[in-house]
């Protein structure tokens, strides 16, 4: 309404004075103050995912000694990743590039103050100059860094798998790589209007490739490469306080929001629906996972149902946007007994230590929510005038997806592997047994609780 009145105001004004190529001028596309306010408050709404949210969540799962090495872990990436993501990573992900990376034309974010006058911009159009470019009714900036808190918690889920056991110096550097190598890449396939999966036809709402089967499978790589935690298996490696971890996994459903509803880019009924989409699965699978708890186990655990409740965040994540309460539901209910089994049986026939369920939960979630995304879309949600059906569910766009899970399994895989090797060669992977006996907190950063 607001940005209505200004441009009818300028056109009166115009008028009266004559001057009509100043009309056209006026009459370009304006920012969008709803969305934009939106947007801004998503940005922040995904940043509290990783502090305190993920630090609370994965701190409260790890032994007293690794409490603020997992915590340090978390505000550390937050910092790295932000630096990381402005020097390099926006434009390897979002600049016009090939359909396989961008290129460098935003290094340091060159550019993003071009349009500003008078504190106001333009909106930002993804693509620009390419026949695929789509204008949106925000500034640059706020894209930029609602896309830079997804490459921040990205990295620092995978932290999840390689718990209490890496080196403080090799986990920088390997996040650092992996987020220019594995991240940025898979971000640009998928999202950016030159990638090669956004022109296959991926649907991935929020991140269901990008971030979490992307997390998860260098979480398992990572799980593999180090091996287990000293006493895996033999000792006592109960969480330290499971009131961390769900006040973490509280903050994590919230901040949901942010990373879903905040997709739709703006504020409008598509950001509804995945609001309520995202609400729906994460009930839906921590009840799932507790009721599969109960029947096997004899009792429902505080740990189980809100490791269910994340596990259903993730599975909707890819299909938020493009799917209807039900199908939420059904996502949802499925996802809880797939992570259930994947964080139980699956982890301890396979024997890998996977501290925190990194693979179990965002590997496997994000796997599921990606192919049921390609059975149960509902097509008016993603529907264009371009493409008036949308991105309808069928076996077809099943097929889709189950191309974009597996080439973001291979990719990922085989370049976090070959990192990781990298890594240990100069500077080791794994801190000493040592170290390890003694704990993360006082061995790596000299410090420690006394509750």
């Amino acid at each position: 309404m607001t940005s209505s009145l200004s441009l009818l105001a300028g056109a009166v004004a115009v008028s009266l004075l004559g001057g009509g190529s100043a009309l056209a001028a006026d009459a370009a596309p304006a920012i969008d103050t709803g969305d934009t306010a939106w947007m801004l408050t998503s940005t922040a709404l995904v940043l509290m995912m990783t502090i305190p949210g993920l630090g609370l969540f994965y701190a409260g799962m790890v032994r007293k000694k690794n409490v603020l090495a997992t915590m340090m872990q978390a505000f550390a990436l937050c910092c790295l990743m932000s630096i990381v993501w402005m020097v390099a990573g926006y434009s390897l992900a979002f600049s016009n590039g090939t359909p396989w990376i961008g290129g460098f034309s935003r290094l340091f974010l060159n550019g993003l103050g071009e349009h500003i006058h008078n504190g106001a911009d333009i909106p930002f159009t993804i693509g620009e100059g390419t026949p695929n470019a789509s204008t949106m009714t925000i500034p640059e900036s706020v894209f930029m860094v609602f896309q830079m808190t997804f490459a921040i918690i990205t990295p620092a889920l995978i932290a999840g798998a390689y718990a209490e056991r890496m080196k403080f110096s090799a986990m920088c550097v390997f996040s650092v790589l992996w987020s220019l190598l594995v991240y940025a890449p898979i971000a640009h396939w998928v999202w950016s209007p030159m990638g090669w999966l956004a022109a296959l036809g991926t649907a991935d709402f929020a991140g269901g490739t990008v971030v979490h089967i992307n997390a998860g499978v260098a979480g398992l790589v990572c799980a593999l490469v180090l091996g287990r935690r000293k006493g895996y298996g033999q000792d006592d490696l109960a969480p330290f306080n499971l009131t961390y971890a769900v006040i973490g996994a509280s903050l994590l459903w919230v901040g949901w929001f942010g990373f879903n509803a905040g997709s739709a880019l703006g504020a409008a009924g598509r950001a509804g629906m995945a609001m309520v989409t995202t609400q729906i699965a994460a009930a839906a699978a921590g009840l799932s996972w507790m009721v599969m708890e109960w029947l096997r186990a004899g009792k429902p655990t505080v740990l189980g149902i809100i490791s269910g409740a994340v596990g259903g965040l993730v599975a909707i994540t890819p299909a938020a946007g493009f799917v209807l309460p039900g199908g939420a539901l059904i996502i949802g209910l499925i996802t809880g007994v797939v992570c259930y089994w994947s964080a139980t049986s699956l982890k301890h026939m396979l024997g890998y230590d996977d501290s925190l369920d990194a693979f179990g939960v965002h590997g496997v979630g994000g796997i599921v929510g990606a192919l049921l995304t390609g059975l149960l879309a509902y097509g008016p949600l993603s529907a264009t005038d371009s493409s008036p059906e949308g991105i309808v569910g069928s076996f077809k766009q099943m097929m889709i997806q189950a191309e974009a899970v597996m080439v973001t399994i291979v990719w990922c895989a085989l370049v976090s592997f070959i990192i990781l090797k990298v890594v240990d060669v100069v500077i080791g992977l794994r801190v000493t047994p040592d170290q390890e006996q003694e704990g993360l907190d006082t061995s790596l950063h000299g410090e420690q609780i006394n509750l």
